[in-house]
């Protein structure tokens, strides 16, 4: 017979954590594979004061509760993970490191940090190959509008889920968001004393953000939820009638 005498099981410290009120929320939003930065004060707060004890408490989940070094957190799954886990498909990796390129240039201080869907879209048609963008909706494209028209929608969707991992946040209306440093998930490898922002450029334009390789690091995990699903349903069947 199990005992259900787990006093003992418990240090006092997690047993703090997950009676905080703000915990069911912020392993919810955890497990769904969003990143936690400073701009979402109180569940950062509660990350911040309760690391230790909540790193060993994901560890019996074979999860990794990762703090970066410009402070955010997220769940990084190992192979034996019992939590649901999620590819980002090309188009979205390729929109996260032009998004982190974005929170790289002056531009982000110029303009408060907020940027537009249009800003967005310009900028990946002017630092990737649009061929290879087309492609990523319908290996068929041959440039027509309905094909471009199509590449808005993945972009908006792409926006969507980044938004649900805490990489951007909206501001006002639908197609303005400001960036977070949960960004830098995507950033290139800095091993050298070459300008940040002009690595990820060329990152970008040698194709290193499309071409389909993404290591465990770029895995962003967990997000397993009935919009996501949505959204792919929706993309198959536009795919579908394109063909």
């Amino acid at each position: 017979m199990l005992s259900t005498n787990t006093e003992s099981a418990i240090a006092p410290r997690l047993a703090q954590a997950i009676a905080n009120p703000l915990f069911p929320m912020l392993d919810s939003q955890l497990r769904t594979g969003r990143h936690i930065s400073a701009d979402e004060l109180e569940v950062h707060s509660l990350l911040q004061e309760y690391y230790p004890e909540l790193e060993a408490f994901y560890q019996r989940y074979q999860v990794e509760l990762v703090r970066a070094p410009e402070g955010f957190y997220y769940l990084r799954p190992r192979s034996t993970s019992e939590i649901n886990t999620s590819i980002l498909s090309e188009l979205e990796m390729l929109v996260g490191k032009v998004l982190c390129y974005l929170y790289l240039s002056p531009d982000r201080l110029v303009n408060e940090g907020v940027f537009s869907l249009l800003d967005l879209q310009e900028e990946v048609l002017t630092l990737a190959n649009e061929t290879a963008l087309l492609r990523m909706v319908n290996q068929r494209a041959g440039g027509s509008d309905l094909d471009r028209r199509k590449l808005q929608d993945k972009l908006k969707s792409a926006i969507r889920r980044l938004r649900r991992l805490g990489m951007v946040s909206s501001v006002g209306t639908q197609d303005k968001f400001r960036i977070s440093e949960a960004v830098f998930r995507f950033a290139a490898d800095v091993r050298t004393d070459e300008d940040p922002r002009a690595l990820q450029l060329r990152m970008i334009r040698d194709g290193e953000a499309v071409d389909g390789h993404q290591d465990e690091d770029e895995a962003l995990e967990g997000l397993h939820d009935e919009e996501h699903e949505a959204d792919q349903a929706h993309d198959q069947d536009d795919q579908e009638n394109m063909q």
